[in-house]
């Protein structure tokens, strides 16, 4: 019999299987549970959003965009950019619009990571960083964040004692996932004083920037001069308008180091869904979606967690994203894949364990849900949590 195995190349990625995501919607949808696990929301978006693609693809918005993004589309993220966060970026050199926010991440470290180079990733950690750090030829070096009755937060003593002549970059997300913390005024002050005086870049994750509660505002490094000259900032409109599967972001950086991202964009993407960008351009004139977002999912917040306030789960802090934490230790001791396929099987609720979310799996007790779910989600998943 004829093989081909000969023919199969050694992988560049050989740790990386089926994402956890795949696996634990896989098991809801064959359980027919409420998923709770994958981030994505179960409620239509604004109708006027796909209207306006439609008029954008009527008006015959169907070849080649310019490789950086339509114009208009950009104008209006400098727009955006400049009344959140006083902080002027050129449509034309220092925006970008990429497939989704993945998309952006993977070229902003192909464009900067070179083999030897070192990047710092906090963990928990969304999933798409190490291997987009290693397809650049980086080397990952991981600082594990503290948790405890406070929630989540990062240990910028240990962030300092990983920097090396190697540290090419450092990777941020805020708000994060999956904890739900977002970065402080003592955040911004360590990492600048960690970066100061260094050829240090930063890759910072803002895709839930619209998602932040209880009266704060979202930390970005836009906001930060000196932190804002040295950053590639990425965000998505798949979370701020409830549209994940458009897979649309944008990544701002200063134009120096826009440029090298052009460099790799115009070869692994090149440019991205012309009516979408089009429909999205028109519908941000209207600045009203994006800052209603924080009360929207604050509701949300707030109603889940008044839901669970009385079971054995303890709540973590949430001070921004969709997600929320809770540590199960007072109903199993079962690690947290087992604890999250066993509450999928028989209680009906999938959540995905947070050990997932590190290279090296780290049991804490916790799993991560979502609430970007509408009210009669909600209800339901409460109604079969609190059953524990």
């Amino acid at each position: 019999m004829t093989t081909i195995a000969r023919f199969v190349p050694s992988s560049k990625l050989p740790d990386v299987g089926t994402t956890i995501f795949s696996v634990m919607s896989a098991l809801a949808a064959e359980k027919k549970a409420v998923n709770l696990g994958q981030g994505f929301p179960d409620f239509a978006c604004d109708p006027a959003l796909p209207d306006a693609v439609t008029r954008a693809m009527s008006d015959g918005h169907n070849q080649y965009p310019p490789m950086a993004g339509v114009a208009v589309f950009r104008e209006q993220i400098a727009a955006k950019i400049s009344a959140l966060y006083v902080h002027q970026y050129d449509a034309n050199s220092e925006i970008t619009i990429t497939a989704g926010a993945t998309q952006g991440i993977l070229t902003t470290l192909l464009a900067c990571v070179r083999a030897g180079d070192e990047v710092i990733v906090i963990e928990p950690a969304y999933d798409s960083y190490v291997p987009a750090i290693q397809l650049a030829g980086g080397t990952p070096v991981f600082v594990s964040m503290n948790v405890g009755e406070h929630g989540y937060s990062i240990p910028w003593d240990q962030v300092q004692s990983k920097i090396s002549d190697k540290t090419r970059m450092i990777m941020l997300n805020s708000p994060h996932n999956p904890t739900g913390s977002v970065l402080s005024a003592a955040d911004i002050s360590a990492l600048t004083e960690i970066v100061n005086n260094t050829d240090i870049l930063i890759a910072s994750d803002e895709v839930y920037e619209h998602m932040v509660f209880d009266g704060q505002s979202h930390a970005s490094l836009a906001r930060y001069p000196e932190l804002a000259e040295r950053s590639f900032i990425i965000s998505s409109f798949g979370k701020t308008y409830h549209v994940t599967g458009w897979k649309v972001g944008y990544v701002v950086a200063p134009a120096a180091l826009m440029a090298e991202f052009r460099k790799v964009h115009q070869y692994n993407v090149f440019t991205v869904n012309t009516p979408v960008q089009y429909g999205l351009a028109a519908y941000m004139q209207r600045p009203d979606p994006y800052l209603e977002l924080p009360a929207f999912y604050q509701q949300k917040r707030d109603m889940f967690r008044q839901g669970l306030e009385n079971s054995r789960f303890r709540l973590l802090p949430c001070a921004g994203t969709y997600f929320q934490c809770v540590d199960y230790s007072a109903i199993s001791n079962d690690s947290e894949l087992d604890f999250a396929r066993w509450l999928t099987s028989e209680i009906g609720v999938a959540a995905i364990p947070v050990s997932a979310f590190y290279q090296q799996p780290k049991e804490s007790g916790i799993v991560r849900f979502c609430f970007a779910k509408q009210e009669a989600t909600l209800q339901q998943a409460i109604a079969r949590l609190n059953t524990l």
